[in-house]
């Protein structure tokens, strides 16, 4: 027999459920949601719906009926609460008395509203009031909505075709006889009518600005197709769960949609959940349908939607604009007729199938556009701009204004689509498109779009900072340096990125909103005249600037990629050169024949005798630095070494200041490098030898840390001629006697004064460069060993006045310093001999010079 179970209470389960999964900070978010909830421009249904959810978390605030109707009646709205009068012990009740309150509010706010806006109707002696519908004149005089015919108790006797109401002033009873019409002509609302008819070429055609679409689009030579990839079965799902007001709409809009003919009942084999989105524009809720699943397996439609930044480009010149955006712009487009079943859709009260193009289909937005291109492209990039259901019209006079706005409503009406109406879009000077404001002085971004950016709270997560990116990347070509002011931010978004808010990410976020919010007005281009284009490259990206007459025409920048960050330092330096504008002057001056140790080669590189010269860029000459004094090439040298190194290349003025005061302020250098001290013994100068590699020094470095590998002693041998050094990792208890016979011959601490002198000092330089080696790159000993030989054999010899590579080898090894050094030239033969030999005679008399400078100490 099992043991008996603890039953646990649904209370018991929450409690301990949220003290389990829901963090504190949650919760106290809630509360404080709580605390402060007010209905505002909430519904009695909607506000009610928030108090219950965000009570859960404060408990204890409404633990009885009678606090918790008091907590709701605080947060109604003033003019609702006043009218509620007096105190509810009753939540339920409190709920009933204001849904029914708030309703009587509304029929009295319309009923006063119509009587303001309204006409008077007279029969004989009779008065109405009536707020009328325009039409267009297709010989009907007058139609009665059913809210006018219900206000007036209006009784319809079909057979006889009479109408029987009461009238406004008397009350008395009037019979009216009606003649019958067949006609069911789009309506336009009284009050737009009014407006169409002041605006000029507009008031030409009401029937374009349908207040509502007829019933099913006309027939069109193209019909929106569903094409599935071959072999796909039906893909049913069930219906979303809804919230009472949810459900109450859902009716409301299935009904509307199953009037005016866009939906029909289905038994289709297809279905995809519906579901509510908020309307932006106007409030309220649109129906949509979740159509994911149909559209993983729908064939893309490839149409291009045309790139913003390329529309504004039409417009040079354009000073008068009118704004058209299309009616509920899907509806107007049926679907083919095979292809309706696929869109059915699941609902609590039953499955439908739309008969016009839906929201949440894949392909929409590229049919939409290939249609509107396809009614307006013979006016496309003269007059006209569109982008999915958004046209605006551009004109350099209001004469040719006039002629473009007929045409453009003239193709409109020949295709029988409908526009919404707003008088704030028609023959302005400055318009809103498109989240941008288009005048003749150019383009700028528009204010209502970026006002709420300086309130941004500080991303706290990469979505987050996604969600920032995206919206100031949209206004790029209005930020000068966009890419690398956005860095930081955009690091933090790479896969595998440890997500930390630096300071530099705070001053991204806290600069890029202040561009945002105060981002020029870019001119139009003019393609008659030229352009000037102002580039810029940096080890963080590249920018350039396209002007036209001194004016800015756009922005543009992006970040390195990876493997454009690792480009030789030499041709970012170039790039960079080109734009300093601290360079023209020398150049010109070199034009002139004022400066006779500057030059410039073929591609305009400015040289200062065979020296590249650096431009004025901290960031670049930083770059310079770290890369000839930390890189694992270099191995963090002193200052004359990486001064000689450098000085083979490059040139900048205090070029010699500026890299002593850096390996000054080296952290690694100061930590590592021991004080060497002049030898204590005679100084007794070896004579110079003839050849490469005919005499070697040998020494090792023993007592050093073993290894995985087990090594724990370096073998340095050195030529004496070249001073080119091999560092051979090796272990103590080698087993060969010979060897172990010439380890104890040979073998000195590395400042033992008695020893060879050139030997000692490789060996110090080698322990310095191997510290700094473990200290920067957290590495073992020996496997900075070969990145120790080549940083040595590379760096500058003041005995030899060249590094020991170039001395055994006729020229300089390549690095990213200097990667353009050798390779170009091959030599053969007897040149070759002939040209070791001089290298030869050269450190010879460097050698000599140098043994004579040691006898003098």
């Amino acid at each position: 027999m099992q043991p008996a179970k603890h039953q646990v209470s649904w209370e018991e389960f929450r409690a301990a459920f949220r003290a389990h999964y829901v963090p504190p900070s949650f919760i106290e978010l809630k509360q404080w949601e709580f605390h402060t909830l007010q209905q505002g421009d909430m519904s009695v249904l909607e506000y009610v719906q928030a108090f219950i959810r965000l009570s859960q978390y404060s408990p204890e605030n409404v633990d009885t009926d009678p606090r918790r109707a008091a907590r709701l009646l605080e947060g109604f709205d003033p003019t609702l609460l006043t009218h509620l009068g007096r105190r509810y012990d009753s939540f339920t009740e409190l709920v009933d008395a204001a849904i029914d309150m708030e309703h009587r509010l509304r029929q009295a706010h319309e009923d006063q509203r119509r009587k303001r806006l309204a006409s008077t109707l007279q029969s004989g002696t009779e008065e109405f009031y009536v707020d009328p519908v325009v039409l267009p004149n297709q010989g009907i005089d007058i139609i009665l909505g059913m809210d006018w015919m219900k206000e007036h108790n209006v009784l319809l006797d079909i057979t006889s075709k009479t109408v029987q109401m009461k009238s406004t002033r008397s009350g008395k009873t009037m019979h009216i006889h009606l003649p019958s019409h067949k006609h069911s002509p789009p309506t336009v609302n009284a009050t737009e009518a009014q407006l169409i008819e002041k605006i000029p070429v507009v008031s030409d055609f009401p029937d374009v600005f349908s207040e509502e679409l007829p019933r099913l689009p006309p027939d069109r030579d193209v019909e929106f197709a569903i094409e599935l990839v071959p072999g796909t079965a039906p893909v049913s799902r069930r219906p979303y769960r809804m919230a009472p007001d949810e459900l109450k709409e859902l009716k409301v809009q299935l009904q509307e949609q199953l009037d005016k003919g866009f939906i029909r009942p289905s038994s289709s084999p297809w279905g995809c959940p519906a579901l509510f989105v908020e309307k932006k524009d106007q409030g309220g809720k649109r129906l949509c349908v979740d159509y994911r699943s149909l559209n993983a397996v729908t064939i893309k439609n490839k149409y291009p939607l045309p790139h913003i930044d390329i529309l504004f480009d039409q417009l040079a010149g354009a000073k008068v604009f009118s704004k058209i955006d299309l009616r509920s712009g899907y509806y107007q487009i049926k679907i083919r007729e095979e292809d309706i079943p696929k869109t059915a859709f699941s609902t609590r009260y039953g499955l439908y199938e739309y008969l016009v193009m839906s929201f949440g289909l894949t392909n929409a937005p590229a049919f939409f556009m290939y249609m509107m291109n396809s009614v307006f492209m013979n006016e496309l990039d003269k007059f006209v701009v569109v982008f999915i259901d958004d046209i605006l019209i551009y004109s350099k006079s209001k004469e040719e204004h006039k002629e473009h706005l007929r045409i453009v409503l003239n193709r409109l009406r020949e295709h029988k689509l409908y526009a919404k109406f707003s008088k704030r879009a028609f023959w302005l000077k400055e318009v809103s498109f498109l989240g941008h404001i288009l005048s003749k002085k150019g383009v700028a971004v528009d204010p209502s779009k970026v006002k709420d950016v300086l309130n941004w709270k500080q991303p706290e997560t990469v979505t987050e900072i996604r969600s920032f990116l995206s919206l100031a990347d949209y206004y790029r070509r209005f930020i000068k340096d966009f890419s690398k002011t956005a860095k930081p931010m955009t690091s933090l978004t790479k896969k595998n990125a440890k997500y930390v808010w630096s300071s530099n990410c705070e001053e991204a976020f806290q600069t890029l909103k202040k561009l945002l919010t105060s981002a020029p007005v870019l001119a139009q281009s003019d393609v008659t005249k030229p352009f000037d284009v102002y580039c810029d490259a940096s080890g963080n990206g590249l920018s350039c600037v396209l002007m036209q007459e001194g004016r800015v025409i756009a922005y543009a920048s992006r970040q390195l990629r990876k493997h454009e960050a690792n480009y030789p330092t030499q041709d970012q330096i170039i790039a960079t050169q080109r734009q300093d504008k601290g360079m023209a002057h020398i150049r010109d001056e070199i034009h002139e024949r004022k400066k006779a140790c500057f030059r410039l080669d073929e591609e305009g590189v400015l040289w200062f005798k065979n020296r590249l010269v650096v431009p004025k860029d901290m960031e670049l000459r930083k770059k310079i630095l770290d890369e000839a004094h930390t890189s694992m090439f270099t191995m963090h040298p002193g200052s004359n070494k990486m001064y000689q190194d450098l000085k083979q290349k490059f040139w900048w003025t205090r070029m010699k200041r500026e890299i002593a005061k850096y390996v000054s302020e080296c952290d690694v250098c100061q930590r590592v490098k021991a004080d060497h001290l002049k030898p204590a013994g005679m100084l007794q100068p070896l004579a110079v030898l003839a050849w490469k590699w005919e005499d070697v020094y040998r020494d090792f470095i023993v007592g050093l840390p073993r290894t995985q590998k087990g090594y724990d002693s370096i073998w340095v041998i050195i030529d004496r001629l070249t001073k080119s050094a091999h560092f051979l990792p090796v272990k103590t208890h080698y087993t060969a006697a010979t060897y172990a016979e010439l380890y104890i011959s040979l073998i000195s601490s590395a400042y033992h004064p008695q020893t060879s002198g050139q030997v000692e000092r490789v060996n110090q330089i080698l322990e310095d460069m191997l510290r700094a080696c473990a200290l920067t790159y957290s590495t073992k000993w020996d496997e900075c060993l070969p990145l120790a030989e080549f940083a040595y054999n590379n760096s500058y010899q003041k005995s030899l006045e060249m590094a020991p590579f170039e001395a055994l080898y006729g020229r300089r090894c390549r690095t990213p310093l200097n990667w353009s050094e050798p390779g170009e030239c091959v030599t053969f033969g007897p040149d070759l001999v002939t040209q070791a030999e001089e290298q030869v005679r050269f450190i010879h008399s460097n050698l000599k010079r140098a043994q004579s400078r040691q006898k003098s100490y």
